[in-house]
């Protein structure tokens, strides 16, 4: 009988090693094997094998005391991730990061996760959320999520949603934006505006902060000038 592909990966070792890069992208500083080994359920020596090919691959590196982090050929193989998008996006990015003092960031769509795709920290800030690229969290939570959402029909939702969760998509809809409190970190809030692009996955633009005393009306209204410009520049 032939396996389950839904199940059972094709090929387990190689998706062990992703299972790693994903470990390491989570993880706030370096891992030892020990650590990694722990997380992927596996012995120690298999850890240590799948690390060693990543490291020949330059995709993970080792510090002298051997602990592991992700290498600088992972930003390589992002920054080849919708090139176009990622280009366009980043001066508004930045732009909208320094006028409001926050961090703003760009989310796609991957399966049913929001997947952060590139962030930009305010210069001058005293403190500011960290919002790396590649972290992911449920679609059906979150501002940038429901501004995702709200681009879809909700047949194409995860299932498992939060029962609020189609009021609140009606209502980014409404008003063109949409909002979070401690729906994915703990004190932190955010405001996120859909990005429809042709022929892309759809995203949004985001940011995320502690207190502010912009409200969240104002904060959409730059978000959306910075979403129009990029459609504007990619459809052109």
């Amino acid at each position: 009988m032939p396996e389950n592909t839904k199940t059972s990966p094709a090929s387990q070792t190689l998706s062990r090693g992703i299972r790693i890069l994903e470990v390491l992208a989570d993880a706030r500083g370096a891992l030892t094997i020990d650590e990694i080994s722990a997380r992927l359920g596996v012995h120690r020596s298999i850890a240590y094998r799948l690390v060693r090919t990543l490291e020949d691959h330059r995709l993970v590196t080792r510090d002298a005391a051997g602990a592991v982090g992700l290498g600088a050929r992972m930003a390589a193989l992002a920054a080849g991730v919708a090139h176009d998008l990622q280009a366009e996006a980043l001066p508004e990015l930045t732009a909208i990061a320094n006028e409001l003092g926050m961090t703003c960031f760009l989310a796609v769509l991957d399966g049913g996760e929001c997947i952060t795709l590139a962030s930009v920290e305010p210069r001058h800030a005293v403190a500011s959320v960290a919002q790396r690229p590649g972290a992911r969290h449920p679609v059906t939570v979150g501002a940038p999520g429901k501004a995702i959402l709200a681009q879809l029909p909700s047949a194409e939702w995860p299932a498992g949603a939060p029962s609020s969760l189609p009021a609140d998509v009606e209502t980014t809809k409404v008003r063109g934006f949409a909002t979070s409190h401690d729906e994915v970190i703990p004190t932190v809030q955010s405001v996120a505006v859909p990005l429809a692009l042709r022929g892309q996955r759809p995203a949004a633009i985001a940011v995320v902060h502690v207190a502010t005393a912009l409200d969240d009306a104002a904060i959409a209204a730059r978000l959306q000038r910075s979403a129009e410009a990029i459609r504007d520049s990619l459809a052109g």
